[in-house]
Formats: structure tokens, C-alpha cells, sequence
């Protein structure tokens, strides 16, 4: 069998991609077959860390626009998080895979508070970790927090999994003749405003050279299809070869 081409991931799942067609919520036949691939990538030795967005329950500048002060609907879209960070690590430990979720706010009763160097050590040691709380600060989103614990972790790449199949010229749901990219580089994404991650997630993935690779979770398999190196959806890069 081929080897996987990354040793170690980062996995972004959003929060409307495990809440399924309900859009809100939390879709437990959803979590269970994106959890059924993770235990494969486990068992082929591949470290996956997971960050999860909270948008399936809540979204910090959506939900309290106008009618909260920005930085406590933030905080309530990291508790969020957590809601869908502690589902994820159920469904996995129902399968038999050792897990730990990690929070950028401590809540010691329900979680370990993020600390790298155990983070790794877990990695290490052929556990998941969930990240929850995105960065732990208002203003950032959870792709700059998936991003940014990619960085610090070391991972080979970010695997972005959304409810899109790929990174388009333009919003495919309203411009028919929108094409999708196999791919591109950081500096085109910028200078196109497109919609793969906000500017500072970009910027951060392009500052520390981590390859992103996004691609529709409709189909859980194409989390072992990117990882086993197949082209599924859009690589973003550097340089195009």
C-alpha cells in the first residue's frame, strides 16, 4: 500500500459541515463517518490534530451583529467550539481511538488547556487532539486558530474540510461560470479576495509556508484520499508547479 504523503495534519472541519443538511446542530451520522476515516488515518501512523469551528451553533460577527459587543459574542462562538471539540472526541473514543481535547481557554474540568509541548507529545504518541477556542482571543477566527496551531505544531499541511468541493473564481452558487482551481498560491488568493479563509489565516499559512489543501467533506473520504496524496479539491501553496 502507498504511504501517506503527510506524517502529520492539521484537520479544520467547520461547524456547519458537522451539523449536516440540518445546518444547525450537530449531525452524529456526520461526526461518526468523518470519525470512521480519522481512526484509518491513525491506524496508517499519520498524527491528525483537529480544530473545529463553531458555526453550526453559533457565529461570533453573524449571530451577535448589532446586538452584542463584538468580543463576548466571540467568546461565546469559542464555547461553541468546545461543544463540538467534546462530540468529535466522544464519537472517536466510541471507536477505539485515544483522544485528548485541548482548549486555548482553560476549562480544566472538561478539558487539558493547550500547551504545545504535550500537544506534540500526544501527537507522539499516536493520539488525536482536538483544539477548541479557536486562538482564545475575540477578533480571530478559527481558521487563523487552525492556522496558527498548524504552525506551532508543525504540521505538514492543513487539510480544510468545507461544505465546498474546492476553491472557486468566483461563488459557484452564483455565477455559473465560476471555475475551480486544482491550484493556486497564497499571493493569488489575497489579491483575488477569495474565500478560502479570511486574509489573516492566509497571510498567517503563507508567513510559515504550510500547504492548505481544501475540499468537500460531503464525502469523508476524501480526508484519507488528501492525506494518501490523491488530487481531491484545491491545493494552496507558495508556487504552482
Amino acid at each position: 500500500m502507498n504511504q501517506p504523503k503527510y506524517k502529520r495534519v492539521l484537520l479544520k472541519i467547520s461547524g456547519e459541515a458537522l451539523a449536516g443538511d440540518q445546518h444547525r446542530g450537530l449531525d452524529f451520522h456526520v461526526i461518526g463517518e468523518v470519525c470512521d476515516v480519522v481512526k484509518q488515518c491513525v491506524e496508517l501512523g499519520v498524527q491528525v490534530g483537529i480544530v473545529v469551528g463553531g458555526g453550526n451553533f453559533w457565529r461570533g460577527v453573524k449571530d451577535g451583529g448589532g446586538s452584542m459587543e463584538r468580543t463576548r459574542a466571540d467568546h461565546m462562538g469559542m464555547l461553541a467550539t468546545v461543544i463540538n471539540a467534546l462530540a468529535v472526541a466522544d464519537c472517536l473514543e466510541q471507536r477505539g481511538v485515544a483522544v485528548r481535547v485541548q482548549t486555548a481557554i482553560a476549562m480544566n474540568a472538561i478539558a487539558e488547556p493547550y500547551i504545545r509541548g504535550k500537544a506534540i507529545r500526544h501527537l507522539e504518541k499516536g493520539r488525536v487532539v482536538i483544539f477548541g477556542c479557536g486562538t482564545g482571543n475575540p477578533y480571530f477566527s478559527t481558521d487563523t486558530g487552525a492556522v496558527l496551531r498548524a504552525a506551532e505544531i508543525e504540521a505538514d499541511a492543513i487539510l480544510l474540510a468545507k461544505n465546498i468541493d474546492g476553491v472557486y473564481s468566483a461563488d459557484p452558487m452564483k455565477d455559473p461560470t465560476a471555475v475551480k482551481f486544482d491550484e493556486i498560491t497564497y499571493d493569488e488568493i489575497l489579491a483575488k479576495h477569495l474565500m478560502v479563509m479570511d486574509s489573516t489565516a492566509t497571510s498567517l499559512s503563507m508567513d510559515n509556508h504550510i500547504p492548505i489543501v481544501l475540499f468537500a467533506l460531503k464525502d469523508p473520504k476524501n480526508i484519507l484520499r488528501v492525506i494518501m496524496g490523491e488530487q481531491i479539491g484545491t491545493t494552496v501553496k507558495e508556487e504552482i508547479s
